[in-house]
């Protein structure tokens, strides 16, 4: 499979995150063919390249940029406009964003120079999460370097474009990779998602109109600025094209992070990790992170795209491939998920807030072998009553690994009550987290 790294070549460039290093590499050659062309121009070129977001949801960047009203000619400009950066990567599994930062932060800067000139915005953020200490400190060196050589502040190049970027840093809680949760934290609130309508592109930071995307989705705009449409939709499916960064995690011979076409399948990546580690064979996977439904080793071909992997059952979501082998336990593995969304619960829906809780409280009896066959149809049950019903997508994300887990091996729920208690013995299923 012929591999031509985009979101990734400058990775193993030394220094690679300065920016001699970048402008040496075609570093900022997009900003300045950017400023020749109009930001309409810029705004339906990214729109027909059809940028899906890489942070899980796969809305088209371009139909976001869209969305941001403009004045017409001659009238006043209104309310300001702003760029949000969703930098606060927190699913369990995930970890394409953080070496994204660490290794090229001057990518994710002139993408966002990009789309601010394209949104007709003069200040963006960055909200990255609390616990990611040396990204920001990348992030924040990468900043002033940009500064320092006027690609940032007033008049970029010289355009007349001004532009300023304020990096911050969060306090680690996952709900604020929602992105109206995301908005109140940046504005010094509590984290919690907001009721939409109105949406963000026009009642977002500081009920302003507001693009909110992920760091890759910003850090690919550069790459289709300079290469073209036709080049990057030369890459993986019509309806997803482009490559994407996959995070193998788990039990794999190589774990780590793997540029590929969207549409790869897990067999090829699993070629390029080295396969399942020696001895073992594969049991479950996750195609998207810990809130997309389970896969099986009957997946291993299905192209991992936004809509190949809806249409098999699961959901593409943060391309995190968290792979799991015959001696894990897939009851204890959503056992500790949903420990994890309990804990990153908002509180404020009851939906999420009570279902969470009781997920905890019946796997907990499951591995104590204290549980019966019907905690198996309460599981079930609680999960009826989230999905769908919950404020935000963080209670239908705890949903998934509970009932696709019981879909695939509701055999092995059944072992845990029958056998009294974890037929697999003491703590050793490896949940993935960074």
């Amino acid at each position: 499979m012929p591999l031509t790294p985009v979101l990734t070549k400058r990775w193993l460039s030394p220094r690679s995150w300065t920016l001699e290093t970048y402008e040496r590499l075609e570093g900022y050659q997009a900003l300045r063919k950017a400023l020749t062309a109009t930001p309409d121009e810029v705004i339906a070129l990214v729109d027909s390249a059809t940028v899906r977001g890489r942070g899980g949801a796969g809305y088209a960047a371009g139909m976001k940029w869209k969305f941001i009203p403009q004045a017409k000619e001659g009238e006043p400009a209104g309310k300001p406009h702003y760029l949000v950066v969703n930098a606060d990567e927190g699913e369990p599994g995930t970890c394409r964003d953080t070496p994204l930062m660490m290794a090229d932060p001057h990518s994710l800067i002139e993408g966002i120079v990009i789309t601010c000139y394209a949104v007709r915005a003069d200040r963006a953020y960055i909200y990255l999460r609390g616990e990611l200490v040396h990204a920001l400190r990348r992030l924040t060196a990468a900043v002033e370097e940009a500064y320092a050589a006027g690609y940032l502040g007033k008049s970029i190049l010289g355009s007349g474009f001004d532009l300023d970027v304020v990096i911050h840093s969060g306090a680690g809680a996952y709900i604020c990779g929602e992105e109206t949760a995301l908005l109140d934290s940046l504005e010094g609130y509590r984290g919690q998602p907001r009721l939409k309508p109105p949406f963000p592109a026009t009642e977002g930071l500081y009920a302003c109109p507001t693009v909110v995307n992920n760091v890759g989705s910003i850090a690919s705009v550069p790459y289709i600025v300079l290469g073209g449409v036709d080049w990057w939709t030369s890459m993986g499916p019509s309806t997803s094209p482009g490559t994407s960064i996959y995070s193998l995690s788990g039990r794999v011979t190589r774990p780590g992070q793997y540029e590929a076409p969207m549409g790869t399948t897990l067999r090829e990546l699993l070629e390029l990790a080295g396969g399942v580690r020696e001895g073992h064979q594969l049991k479950f996977w996750t195609p998207g992170g810990s809130s997309t439904p389970l896969f099986t080793p009957e997946h291993l071909d299905v192209p991992l795209d936004f809509d190949a992997v809806a249409k098999a059952g699961s959901m593409n979501g943060t391309s995190a491939l968290m792979i799991f082998d015959e001696t894990d336990c897939v009851v204890r593995a959503v056992q500790k998920w949903s420990q994890f969304y309990l804990h990153e619960s908002c509180g404020k829906c009851t939906p999420c807030r009570e279902g969470t809780y009781w997920y905890v409280q019946i796997y907990d009896r499951l591995e104590r072998g204290q549980a019966s066959a019907a905690d198996i149809e309460t599981l079930l049950d609680v999960s009826k009553s989230i999905l769908g019903r919950a404020f935000c997508a963080l209670g239908d994300g705890a949903t998934s690994p509970v009932t696709s887990s019981i879909q695939y091996f509701r055999d092995e729920y059944v072992a845990h009550y029958e056998s009294g208690g974890c037929p697999f013995g003491g703590a050793r299923t490896l949940v993935g987290a960074h």
